[in-house]
């Protein structure tokens, strides 16, 4: 019998907590299947709960999984029982004022499957407690609006022993920490290992010399500096840019080879998936590298918008994440190109979030409701929430961004806040009014901008219309502030009108602008000011001319992309070939030395299969991936012979000679090269694919070669070295298999799948290795949706298996599904077969049932 459905949880019924903590004592006998943890909490009634007050409020501690050996409030022993979630203390057994309540448990990390809580990774110790893994180490309030400072004692004969804040004390087989800064359990963090440390300093502005580790396996410390150096740089660009200081004695970083997300950010005692911070030139591309500096950085930032300054509930998870993710986005521009990292963030956003939006897991930035918390650490939540915070500080201006973040910081440090808190910083800072702005948040979907435009006796018109189409639970949407950045250049290409930032308010509305001695050429959304949807009938001589003469980088950039959709949809919709005018205007690109080449790299990248599908799909077409696929390779080769001497040119004038750096000048020379030889491949049979591989000093051209040639069906002889030199370096391999499915035809998409997990060294229960193929099944869109159902069946037997002991991996894997509604009846077919057997198995996990349960249209989270 199917079990009972899982309670929703709803943000319209948070309740305070009836008890505030004051502080917790925390001791860890480490054991790989009896761990013992003793744990003595101060309580406190809340002030805000008028019951526990009162005395009429029972006390309510979450806990799953533990083996409770004692528990009492005030050295009295409690006789009361756990039930599956937790343990409750009526009213009646708790003391008026303040008390102790003391725990001693048992737990078995060493079974810990799920990585959450305290679990084992290849003999190491280590703790995942976001959003609700602490209640899998002792029982507590397991919630972020309690928040208090921890002490903690590790017992141990491991060598290193880790956990929050600065270290108090140590001796043999032993350890202490204190983290004075009072936070939710969530931000506990743990480790044990036999661990070594690559460790530096930093000074901070106020003199505060902080001592700095990465801790990494034995053998990996070589790997290590890359990722030292973000760290740093991280630390006094917040300083800088944010005023934001460091405030503890130590900052700890530590690589986990079983981690289910990239990193997470507990308070000076970081942990990360090893593949985020181990790097050399041998072993990692430049986006490896890319990545590593984000990520470092993202984590970092959260010191402060997060973990000083948490969030309330879960509801209000944007509230770290997507302001966190802002401010990384911005310290990578700094780093590295503005210009070139918006356009990675809008190719992220649009391939993932507005996928998100235009399926059934829409849902708000601050969702209204949720099953599982786990699942809503979505694109929607981080890059769109991100955009919201973008918007804002394009609205308010930067002097005003930063007022409203320093009183931000001087309101809430120390708190559990609210978006609600978030915006009154906003309005008290500027005066403005941001009811309507709130819609961002509460409303989910990608509003569709639609353009029209006139012009008559130098007076030029924009009229601008906006519609949000109904998303799961939310039928009707009222209009946004939309800040649209509009620039306007005349018939040679001279701007008229530079950047200015028109304020949309209503559904309709209408822009003049005077004085102009012809019609314009309008330039719209630039810089991407806010994550719509334009919709504009417009030539594509318009767009060429764009291209060619846009002052913006984005919008020249969007212009070409516009191209390119525009020549793919007619290559599948109508068989027509490719477009004279769309190939010139690429090779004007490719041969403009003046461009940075990390621009020039992205323009000659082709929209991906899957976003021609979604576009097809808005556009009322019935997309066929099978078709979709072969149209597109057309559109590659007609390139490659077309621009034969171009790509060539560049392929030779992009060499990077000397010892490779991970700077930005040199990984944009290397991804115009890149790009130049995956064309080229098409045309020369593998020739400089192959030369290219043989010569490689270090990962990126290599992966460039061997992607080019598994392109062209070759690449065997360079697979199987590859695999030689490399079978013991687990990252590294997950590229291997990554390729394998990722670059494989369609018809051999599931089959190679299939062969690498009957392999021995395809560890599905790490993440790493299973996300290495059966995620990339998925990103294989003409192989995962080939018409066999085959890749479908594939998905839903790995979901299956592994739900069980990594409900959050599976669930996350499952949204390949989610765009089932833009396919043909046959595929529709396929895969509701495979969700509604997926629904069926018995003991699905909350995590994965609710996300079958979404897609299927059965509830509205």
């Amino acid at each position: 019998m199917k079990e009972a459905a899982p309670r929703t949880i709803r943000l319209a019924e948070y309740t305070p907590p009836s008890h505030l903590v004051e502080g917790v004592e925390l001791q860890f006998t480490l054991a790989p299947r009896t761990t013992r943890v003793r744990s003595a909490i101060r309580f406190r009634p809340n002030p805000a709960r008028p019951d526990a007050v009162a005395g009429t409020a029972d006390l309510r501690l979450d806990g799953e999984a533990l083996t409770l050996i004692r528990a009492a409030i005030d050295g009295t022993v409690l006789a009361a029982a756990p039930d599956a979630t937790g343990l409750t203390i009526p009213a009646a057994a708790l003391p008026a004022g303040p008390f102790l309540f003391e725990a001693e448990v048992e737990i078995a990390p060493e079974t810990n499957t799920a990585l959450e809580g305290l679990y084992m990774s290849k003999g190491m110790y280590c703790t995942q407690c976001e959003a609700e893994g602490f209640r899998k180490i002792t029982f507590y309030p397991d919630r972020p609006d309690v928040m208090a400072p921890f002490k903690v004692r590790i017992e141990s004969d491991l060598p290193v022993l880790l956990s929050n804040g600065d270290a108090v004390g140590q001796g043999p087989g032993w350890a202490e920490w204190h983290d004075p800064w009072p936070k939710p359990a969530y931000l506990f963090a743990l480790v044990a290992g036999d661990l070594v440390a690559h460790s530096d300093r930093f000074t901070t502005r106020s003199g505060r010399e902080v001592a700095l580790n990465i801790w990494v396996r034995r053998g990996d410390e070589d790997r290590c500096a890359y990722a030292m150096d973000a760290l740093k740089r991280s630390m006094k660009w917040d300083e800088d840019t944010y005023g934001r200081e460091y405030d503890l004695d130590v900052f700890n970083i530590v690589a986990v080879d079983d981690f289910n997300m990239g990193a997470m950010e507990n308070k000076g005692l970081n942990i990360f998936n090893s593949k985020y911070v181990l790097a050399s030139p041998e072993t990692a591309t430049d986006d490896d590298f890319a990545r590593i500096e984000a990520i470092i950085a993202h984590e970092y930032f959260h010191n402060w918008t997060g973990n000083r300054i948490t969030c309330r509930d879960w509801f209000q998870l944007c509230l770290k994440e997507g302001l966190t993710v802002f401010r990384d986005q911005s310290f990578s521009g700094d780093m590295r190109s503005h210009a070139v990292k918006r356009i990675e963030d809008v190719l992220t956003l649009r391939a993932r979030q507005f996928r998100e939006d235009a399926g059934p897991l829409a849902h708000p930035v601050r969702p209204a409701s949720y099953q599982e918390i786990n699942n809503f650490y979505t694109a929607t939540v981080y890059e769109k929430g991100a955009e919201v915070i973008g918007m804002l500080k394009r609205l308010v201006g930067d002097e005003a961004y930063r007022r409203a973040l320093d009183l931000y910081f001087e309101r809430h440090d120390g708190e559990a806040a609210t978006i609600e808190d978030w915006l009154k910083v906003f309005e008290d800072a500027t005066g403005r009014d941001l009811t309507q702005f709130k819609r961002w948040y509460t409303d989910a979907g990608t509003p569709h901008l639609r353009v029209t435009d006139d012009y008559r006796d130098g007076t030029y018109v924009l009229h601008l219309e906006q519609q949000t189409l109904p998303t799961p639970g939310q039928p009707e949407k009222p209009p946004r502030v939309i800040p649209v950045a509009v620039g306007l250049l005349n018939p040679n290409g001279d701007e008229v009108l530079p950047t200015r930032v028109l304020e949309m308010t209503e559904a309709r509305q209408s822009f003049s602008f005077e004085g102009l001695s012809a019609r314009p050429v309008p330039s719209i959304l630039r810089g991407f000011s806010a994550p719509v949807i334009v919709e504009r009938e417009t030539s594509a001589e318009e767009r060429a001319f764009l291209l060619a003469h846009d002052t913006d980088p984005f919008s020249r950039w969007e212009a070409g992309r516009g191209l390119a959709k525009e020549v793919l949809v007619r290559m599948v919709t109508e068989g027509a070939d490719p477009a004279p005018g769309f190939l010139e205007g690429l090779g004007a690109i490719l041969r403009d030395d003046s461009l940075d080449p990390a621009f020039r790299a992205l323009t000659l990248r082709l929209p991906s299969e899957d976003d021609m599908a979604q576009t097809l799909h808005a556009a009322g077409h019935v997309p066929d991936p099978t078709r979709i696929h072969v149209r597109r390779e057309a559109l590659i080769e007609a390139i490659a012979r077309h621009l034969a001497g171009a790509l060539g040119a560049t392929y030779s004038a992009m060499s990077v000679p000397g010892p490779y750096t991970p700077d930005a000048g040199a990984a944009g020379k290397r991804a115009l090269r890149g790009a130049a030889l995956a064309y080229l491949t098409r045309i020369d049979g593998g020739a400089a694919a192959k030369v290219q591989y043989g010569v490689a000093d270090n990962m990126t051209e290599a992966l460039q070669a061997l992607s080019a040639l598994l392109d062209i069906g070759q690449g065997a002889a360079e697979l199987a070295s590859f695999e030689a030199r490399w079978r013991d370096d687990a990252l590294v391999m997950d590229k291997w298999f990554t390729l394998q499915v990722l670059h494989a035809a369609p018809d051999d998409c599931a089959a190679n799948a299939r062969a690498l997990t009957e392999r021995s060294d395809f560890d599905w229960k790490n993440p790493n290795r299973f996300r290495s193929v059966i995620g990339a099944i998925a990103a294989n869109a003409a192989g995962f949706h080939h018409p066999s159902g085959d890749s479908y069946r594939f998905l839903a037997d790995w979901l299956i298996r592994l739900d069980p002991l990594n409900p959050q991996t599976a669930a996350r894997l499952s949204a390949a599904f989610d765009s089932w509604a833009r396919y043909d009846a046959d595929r529709q077919g396929l895969i509701r077969d495979q969700l509604a057997r997926i629904a069926a198995t018995p003991g699905l996990s909350r995590d994965l049932s609710e996300m079958i349960s979404r897609m299927r249209g059965e509830e509205d989270a």
